[in-house]
């Protein structure tokens, strides 16, 4: 449980996030995240990091059940700063970083997912920010780098997902596979990669970054200020603690 580094094979680091039951990473953990990935990309052995998640989906984005049992602001702040430092790690990793996902990927998983270099999916992958129902903001900088304005926009109001099938067709994921085949594919990507000289790869991985069209920083901060607007106004916690309840109400209606 967290996150573990690992490396299969020469050139290449694999960082594992599991907390189960679903990948909500706690505070810490996306501190945690954040360091792997800049670890990895600081080895001078290491051209290429493969981020992949063990469980049930790739991330569920922040602890839900970890700000509500906060009565103040601190959790909010934690999380806001965790999710900016591990966005952040993987967009400035200091190789290229192939995002393996599965399942789920939502919230903070399209920040990272977002941030990536290139994207593997399992067949089964679903894409999307359910913010508005968790009575949160943010991430829309980063599903804008996967699907047009648009549908950002639409996928965002209605808090509606994406298949990895419908993003391929974007051009924004790289390979579609099998659920068992994930792990294989993204590695085969991440060979290839790392089969370039490295000094060379930091280089165009310095480079690209410097032509982006957006500061996905600056613009992810701005949202975050927003999301700290909701909190103070009372507005985030009148939201997230509906969370799961609406989900239970269904239940209990089918059980009728």
């Amino acid at each position: 449980m967290g996150v573990s580094t690992s490396g299969p094979e020469k050139g290449i680091s694999v960082v594992t996030v599991d907390f189960p039951p679903v990948n909500a990473l706690p505070v810490q953990g996306w501190y945690d995240l954040a360091d792997a990935v800049r670890a990895a990309g600081r080895d001078p052995e290491i051209r290429c990091v493969v981020l992949t998640a063990d469980g049930r989906g790739f991330n569920a984005g922040v602890d839900i059940k970890e700000l509500q049992r906060d009565p103040g602001h601190e959790a909010l702040i934690g999380a806001n700063r965790g999710c900016f430092e591990a966005f952040a790690a993987v967009y400035e990793c200091e190789v290229p970083v192939v995002a393996a996902v599965h399942g789920f990927c939502l919230g903070g998983g399209i920040g990272l997912a977002g941030n990536a270099d290139a994207i593997v999916a399992s067949d089964d992958a679903t894409f999307g920010l359910p913010e508005l129902d968790r009575g949160a903001l943010g991430a829309a900088t980063h599903l804008a780098r996967l699907v047009p304005q648009h549908l950002m926009r639409a996928l965002y109001y209605t808090s509606r997902t994406a298949t990895a099938a419908e993003l391929h067709a974007h051009g924004s994921v790289w390979k579609v596979v099998p659920r068992e085949e994930l792990h294989a594919a993204a590695l085969e990507l991440a060979r290839e990669i790392a089969r370039k000289d490295g000094h060379l790869l930091r280089l165009a991985k310095a480079a690209i970054n410097g032509i982006d069209p957006v500061d996905v920083r600056r613009s992810y901060r701005f949202e975050q200020g927003f999301t700290f607007e909701a909190g103070l106004s009372g507005t985030a916690g009148r939201v997230r603690d509906t969370f799961g309840k609406d989900k239970d109400k269904d239940k209990k209606d089918k059980e009728a």
